[in-house]
């Protein structure tokens, strides 16, 4: 018999080891990068979940801050640089003025895109969060909601294989290459 604490446990534990090792697998994200913030509710106080996602729909990054102000964006913008290594093509944001400045400290305004409707890519890309925050009904502190999501967003690459783009032979290929993945890396940890 193994109870749910127990199986909390072992999530905590392994959890990073394996969205680590997930990461390491994955090809270099494509060069256009959609940047994104929405709201959560954590123990009655609202923070903001900062979350880049590239063109293709992979999650590069979650970061969990309590501001919505341009020193927040600046983190997630020089932690994505610093974790892939190269500047992308364009980094596409909404109207948020934080973004504007935190890419001019970087010095990459020119390729930094604002537009309403451009970055449509990152918020759709926090849908499965908000499925997850309602079946957990919510999170308990930012620092737990912080590694969930960040260990999710790996694990969610790996499974997210877009469907409706491929035929259904390449569909059970790509979903069979996902399994094998996993577990390799459970298996590692």
């Amino acid at each position: 018999m193994v109870s749910y604490e127990t199986v909390r446990r072992w999530v905590n534990h392994f959890g990073p080891m394996i969205a680590a090792d997930l990461r390491k697998r994955r090809p270099k994200p494509h060069t256009t990068w959609h940047l994104d913030e929405v709201y959560l509710k954590i123990a009655g106080r609202m923070v903001y979940l900062w979350r880049a996602v590239d063109a293709e729909g992979e999650v590069l990054d979650v970061l969990v801050q309590s501001r919505r102000n341009k020193r927040a964006a600046l983190k997630l913008m020089r932690k994505l640089l610093k974790k892939y290594g190269f500047v992308p093509d364009k980094l596409v944001t909404d109207d948020l003025r934080s973004y504007a400045a935190a890419a001019s400290d970087l010095g990459i305004t020119r390729r930094h895109e604002r537009g309403r409707w451009r970055n449509n890519r990152a918020e759709n890309s926090h849908q499965p969060t908000r499925r997850r925050e309602y079946k957990m009904q919510g999170f308990k502190c930012p620092g737990s909601a912080q590694k969930f999501l960040s260990t999710h967003a790996a694990a969610y690459n790996t499974f997210n294989v877009q469907r409706h783009l491929t035929s259904a032979k390449t569909h059970r290929a790509f979903r069979a290459t996902a399994m094998q993945t996993w577990r390799d890396v459970v298996a590692a940890a």
